[in-house]
């Protein structure tokens, strides 16, 4: 779907500079990176009884080098422009999620001096950051700034049943096209059809309406082992039998 600009194209590109900078950002603090090390001291309240201290993760070195990386703005094509805006929404979900984190130092843990320092948001909170982002993505067009004479994005100048026309905001994600049914197989997608899926949690969203198949088979699996002195692993062979649903056609 990279080619196309869906809406699952915006969520690919958020998710990646997202991901980019996370990890930039934790190898900074994690001593792997040769050019950058833990992030320096911010401006703190109080800062009389606080005392800076830890390693916070490096997200100003992340950033500046992710955005290096992506390249400057673009000014004409609307796809680029796109592109570029999804990807700088990844990157200010990871800034909005850092936490400022403190250990407390004094007699009996009277907290006299706090040492402190910042950290990003595991990551799978990025993701459904993202993911709720994505739900909410807003289909947009182009238009020409008088001033500058640069593109800016803006809604659809057609107005689109079941489309908003609220202009995108800097974090939104955005899409130029409408995305193909994944449901079915198109060059875009091998469709559902006989996909696994889990009965109560999700076959009703990957089959896409169309109902499940049940089969029943026998599996024999490792069970009841215990650590033998030394040094294995000793298991039995259990046999079940175990209910496995697939997507109908």
């Amino acid at each position: 779907v990279l080619p196309a600009g869906f809406k699952e194209t915006a969520f690919l590109y958020a998710i990646s500079s997202a991901g980019l900078t996370h990890a930039m950002a934790k190898a900074c603090s994690a001593g792997r990176m040769e050019r950058c090390t833990c992030d320096e001291a911010p401006d703190l309240e109080n800062r009389e009884a606080w005392q800076w201290g830890g390693c916070g993760d490096n997200l100003k070195y992340s950033n500046k080098f992710v955005k290096e990386f992506l390249g400057r703005k673009p000014n004409k094509d609307l796809r680029a422009r796109v592109d570029f805006h999804n990807n700088l929404v990844g990157m200010k979900v990871i800034k909005a999620g850092v936490e400022t984190t403190c250990k407390c130092h004094g007699v009996s843990g009277s907290c006299t001096v706090r040492t402190c320092w910042r950290q990003l948001s595991p990551f799978h909170e990025i993701g459904k950051q993202l993911k709720q982002k994505y739900e909410t993505s807003l289909k947009v067009g182009s238009t020409t700034n008088e001033a500058t004479g640069e593109g800016d994005i803006s809604p659809p100048k057609k107005s689109i049943p079941g489309h908003s026309d609220q202009i995108p905001r800097t974090t939104d994600l955005v899409y130029i096209d409408d995305s193909p049914s994944f449901c079915l197989m198109s060059r875009y997608s091998p469709g559902t059809s006989g996909r696994k899926c889990y009965k109560d949690k999700n076959c009703d969203s990957i089959c896409c309406g169309r109902g499940h198949n049940t089969q029943s088979r026998v599996v024999t699996r490792p069970c009841q082992c215990q650590v033998r002195w030394c040094c294995y692993v000793e298991c039995k062979q259990c046999t079940q039998r175990e209910e496995v649903y697939t997507c109908k056609d």
